[in-house]
């Protein structure tokens, strides 16, 4: 009644995203439709229906209905499919969430997916728009600038890769590096290229996996290979075995791949399993490039390890955010792998990582002066050069540990509340005239 699509209407206007589950019957639902339109509407009037590629409306497809179908205003959206195409019968294999029927695994992993993303996005959002104040020289439609290889371009699959992909960027998530697209690539051409063109150029790294269907396979690595000459860029691309394509331009683009006569030199071709890809991506991302002090002088390609204990992982992505956006190269501790593994990549990047920053969140003081002590021991004996600046971060909650936590030899940064970007100006003051910027 009037009332009712009063009070929706209200709260439409103040909402930040909005979760559409398209079916059959969304399709003929007045309702659906209406309320989808007046977000839209609300939200090109609050800021843009797009952040930074990414849209405010996260569609989900429930089961399989054609694109031309979709809602006008979001058509051109990838979404979240829960559902697969068996090629074999041609019809949609809709995705089992009931446990007691069996339940399907990959409901349970696109649904993680789903909210991961809207995780995130509601964290760009916060950090585009604070909630206390909006600088006045901001524009909501200004995207946010990364810097030159900050990311890694995980490039977009056909369907019978999707779960491969899914697969690739959560792992690489959760050890904390930015993966693109971040968002649903354009349909045409022309933005399409320049929009693969755009999320290459801020990326050190590019991820192929190439599939039995054409799609938009060879245009990515393409676009890729225009920065072959580039020394710190690096392509991968992966397939699987014995792949055939039933596409005679995509079958000749394989076997162009398998010959590798024009492939570039920084280009690595490699027919292994899903988990030795995963590990050769690791490898790479591991190698580092010793940072020529002259270079330049606002700490861009200054990596940074941002260290921190696994419950403060989602606690650290603001910090971790805004360095980035400095120009700096963050990573983060491993996630996941054993005792041996996490100790050896800490080792690694202590001894390599140009800069340090000890997060001390909801952490005990025991893991804080194991760090600590860590950190200087690189210092002293694992290192060729000295590390440019070290810090240690004190978050919330307020302790008597870190009270005392005064450290002569880093920097002591102290932020217990909503983070305040200029809490770490003194840190990247210190890279910077390590740097010879200042």
């Amino acid at each position: 009644n009037d009332i009712f699509s009063e009070e929706i209407f209200n709260q439409l206007s103040r909402t930040a995203i909005i979760v559409s589950v398209l079916s059959p019957r969304y399709l003929t639902s007045e309702w659906c439709q209406r309320e989808l339109n007046e977000f839209c509407k609300y939200a090109e009037q609050n800021g843009g229906l797009r952040l930074n590629s990414k849209s405010r409306v996260f569609k989900i497809v429930k089961t399989y209905i054609k694109r031309e179908d979709h809602p006008s205003s979001i058509q051109d959206s990838l979404g979240y499919e829960f559902f697969e195409m068996d090629q074999m019968r041609e019809r949609p294999d809709d995705y089992n969430a009931h446990i007691e029927l069996g339940g399907d695994l990959r409901y349970w992993k696109k649904l993680k997916d789903l909210v991961w993303d809207i995780k995130e996005f509601i964290k760009s959002l916060e950090a585009q728009f604070p909630p206390v104040s909006v600088p006045a020289s901001h524009t909501p439609h200004t995207p946010i600038a990364l810097p030159s290889n900050a990311a890694i371009y995980l490039a977009e699959t056909t369907a019978d890769l999707r779960e491969q992909r899914d697969e690739i960027r959560r792992e690489l998530q959760q050890h904390g590096h930015l993966i693109l697209p971040d968002g649903d690539l354009p349909l045409r051409t022309s933005a399409l290229m320049e929009a693969v063109r755009g999320h290459i150029s801020h990326s050190r790294l590019a991820v192929h996996l190439i599939g039995q269907q054409p799609g938009i396979a060879q245009l990515q690595y393409e676009l890729a290979a225009e920065r072959a000459a580039e020394p710190n860029f690096t392509q991968l691309i992966w397939l699987p075995d014995k792949l055939q394509s039933d596409d005679p331009r995509h079958q000749a683009f394989i076997e162009e791949l398998q010959r590798g006569n024009d492939r570039p030199k920084n280009a690595e071709l490699l027919q292994i399993s899903l988990e030795d890809l995963k590990t050769r991506i690791h490898d790479k991302l591991a190698i580092k490039k010793k940072i020529d002090a002259t270079t330049n002088g606002n700490g861009s390609n200054a990596s940074v390890y941002l260290i921190c204990d696994k419950p403060d992982y989602e606690a650290v992505a603001p910090l971790r955010k805004h360095l980035i956006a400095q120009g700096l190269i963050v990573e983060l501790p491993l996630l996941e792998g054993t005792d041996d593994e996490y100790n050896e990549y800490h080792k690694d990047m202590l001894a390599t990582c140009d800069a340090s920053m000890i997060y001390c969140g909801t952490t005990r003081e025991y893991w804080f002066k194991s760090n600590l002590s860590k950190l200087r021991r690189s210092s002293a004996t694992q290192r060729e050069t000295p590390m440019l600046a070290k810090a240690i971060f004190l978050d919330l909650p307020q302790t008597d540990w870190k009270a005392s936590a005064l450290i002569p030899d880093a920097l002591t940064i102290t932020s217990f509340g909503a983070f305040n970007p200029n809490v770490l100006t003194p840190f990247l003051d210190q890279i910077r005239q390590a740097k010879g910027a200042i």
